[in-house]
């Protein structure tokens, strides 16, 4: 049992990729800075957009630019984030992140040629991961029989990724990541929607290849945002042999609504870009929901959100911080997260993935690079103490 000895990975969505040129750029300005600042080799979690995977489709030549990024850098690749399809930094992003949704051919495709993409980026001998959407938005209409077509779609992606690994020999995972207020956002449903998908598997004979490349990204922000115990959610995941291939380092924003200094510097985080989910939780027990923090929602909350004992805001935070002024963070969720992932049979890829410095209020908004080196750094502390003297493993 042991946490993952690869080098600790850092998401690319944080900063600008629609073009190959970008994402290279993106590389060169902020991700081989930190790594030198930071003093240890890490990982580049690729972000490719849609637009990126095609412009590399059309001109596969130019993959050999990604490698030479990476490696002038002295950077390695051994995870995807295929979630974010189109163009992660427009003005308003919102829902739109959750399109295409896994009934659309489109998604399968993205994808696909992105597991390939990563078997050609990744070190031979290294397993690799690609993060994906949570199958799609509850906010959007859906089909009778829109899980099931999910489910074929993922079953495809299972028999294809079975043998990209038979043509090059590279395993490449697909982890499925559980958001606020989408098809699946809590465990109970993510258990519930695996139990199906296997059912599907087996009845198709594909069960070996689905618990192979089929499993979750546990994003820890997200289920601290649903109140979930997080080493209890981990362990449940585990017991039903449901593969965690990925783990999102993340903290979500916590507050008392009680109290209004917080309530006002709260205010200060709505912003149009990105979607901040909103639940908070009564003395009883009892879960409420907003699909996006607004001004009123700060300044005029309603009676349950005024009544709860406690607010989380999917807003992902810094991961170094327990405090924002008169907020407070998720870090003790994460810290039980990386215990209990420690105790696992196996070493997920560990990532950290705090996207939203560039919408951060301001003052709590240093520049990019140093930001990342704060939070390798933090987090690279936290893995020391997790660790164990057991054999490493290196492998996802």
């Amino acid at each position: 049992m042991s946490l993952s000895t690869l080098p600790l990975s850092y998401c690319t969505n944080v900063h600008p990729g629609k073009t190959i040129a970008e994402v290279i750029s993106g590389l060169e300005t902020y991700t081989a800075p930190a790594r030198r600042q930071f003093g240890k080799r890490i990982a580049a979690g690729l972000w490719l957009a849609a637009s990126v995977v095609e412009e590399l489709v059309q001109q596969p030549e130019e993959i050999a630019k990604l490698q030479a990024a990476l490696a002038s850098a002295d950077l390695i690749c051994y995870t995807l984030n295929a979630f974010p399809y189109g163009d992660f930094h427009s003005e308003r992003v919102k829902e739109n992140v959750y399109l295409p949704d896994w009934t659309d051919p489109n998604r399968l495709q993205y994808t696909l040629r992105c597991a390939h993409i990563l078997s050609q980026l990744m070190p031979v001998g290294t397993e690799g991961s690609i993060s994906t959407v949570p199958l799609g938005f509850k906010g959007f209409q859906h089909s009778a029989d829109f899980e099931s077509r999910c489910i074929e779609q993922l079953l495809t992606l299972a028999r294809e990724l079975d043998q990209l690994h038979d043509e090059t020999g590279q395993v490449v995972r697909l982890a499925i990541e559980p958001e606020p207020c989408c098809i699946l956002e809590t465990t109970a449903e993510t258990l519930a929607f695996f139990e199906r998908l296997f059912s599907a598997a087996e009845r198709q004979q594909l069960q070996d290849a689905a618990r192979r490349h089929l499993g979750v990204c546990y994003d820890v922000c997200h289920q601290s945002v649903e109140f979930e115990d997080v080493a209890q959610s981990i362990q449940q995941l585990a017991q039903a042999d449901i593969r965690i291939n990925k783990v999102h380092i993340t903290c979500a924003l916590q507050l008392d609504p009680t109290n209004p200094a917080a309530l006002r510097q709260l205010a200060d985080f709505v912003e149009p870009r990105y979607l901040h989910q909103t639940i908070a939780r009564s003395r009883g027990g009892e879960i409420v929901r907003l699909l996006d923090l607004t001004a009123e929602a700060c300044s005029s909350p309603s009676a349950e959100f005024q009544q709860a004992d406690q607010w989380r805001v999917h807003f992902h935070v810094p991961v170094h911080q327990e405090q924002l002024g008169e907020l407070q963070t998720t870090r003790a969720d994460l810290k039980a997260a990386l215990g209990a992932v420690s105790q696992l049979l196996y070493a997920p890829h560990l990532e950290v993935e705090t996207y939203t410095w560039g919408v951060l209020p301001g003052e709590q908004s240093p520049s990019l690079v140093q930001g990342l080196v704060s939070e390798l750094t933090a987090t690279d502390a936290l893995l020391s103490e997790q660790r164990t003297p057991a054999a490493s493993v290196e492998t996802a």
